[in-house]
């Protein structure tokens, strides 16, 4: 049985590069951007892996295809292009 939500637009800025590879995974899989990004919300939120050995594959495929190094550990360290690395 499905359970019912309500979903609300939201206006969320993403790294580029990383947002081409949240989008041609969604492709692959065949589901909207949105319903990867809550599918990998709650898996992760119960410490769950979201993802298959093969879609991992993928991943690293589409992370290639569209120069994306970044992983994990970038997590906390992105800055836009553009921002002082201080605040005054």
């Amino acid at each position: 049985m499905k359970t019912s939500v309500e979903r609300v637009q939201t206006g969320m800025r993403l790294e580029k590069r990383l947002l081409k590879v949240l989008k041609g995974l969604a492709e692959h899989l065949d589901i909207t951007l949105g319903d990867l990004i809550e599918a990998i919300a709650l898996h992760s939120f119960e410490n769950n892996p979201p993802f298959s050995d093969g879609t991992l594959e993928k991943i690293r495929q589409l992370k290639s295809v569209y120069d994306l190094h970044l992983d994990a550990s970038d997590s906390h360290k992105l800055k836009d292009d553009g921002e002082n690395e201080s605040v005054p």
